[in-house]
């Protein structure tokens, strides 16, 4: 059997602040999005590069407080651009691990850890 991607589903609760965080902030593409009537909750997917999210304000998707782990090609380049748009809730920093990695972690508006690295599986 071979498996292919992972679509992680996060936990959202205000749209605007995920679309200023998300998008304005992380340089991700809203791809699509869907409400089943325009007064319930929003589920939408966002990708950058190779990297594709779901975002969802439905209680029963997920729990906030997610953490995962997203390789970065050229994480000192993302880090310059992330650090240069002076976003108000993240100034994101890069840490060298035990293990030979560099991580940069950001926490979103909602508790959700993402933490790209520049470790490459194999």
């Amino acid at each position: 059997m071979h498996f292919t991607a992972v679509t992680p589903i996060l936990r959202i609760f205000d749209e605007r602040k995920a679309r200023e965080f998300y998008v304005d902030f992380l340089g991700f593409t809203v791809d699509w999005e869907h409400r089943f009537a325009p007064d319930l909750p929003l589920y939408l997917q966002v990708s950058r590069g190779g990297c594709v999210l779901h975002l969802s304000e439905h209680h029963g998707d997920c729990c906030p407080g997610a953490a995962m782990r997203i390789e970065a090609g050229d994480i000192d380049a993302f880090h310059a651009e992330l650090n240069g748009k002076q976003y108000g809730y993240a100034r994101p920093h890069i840490d060298e691990t035990p293990w030979g990695s560099r991580d940069m972690s950001i926490t979103d508006p909602f508790g959700n850890r993402l933490t790209f690295t520049s470790a490459i599986s194999t």
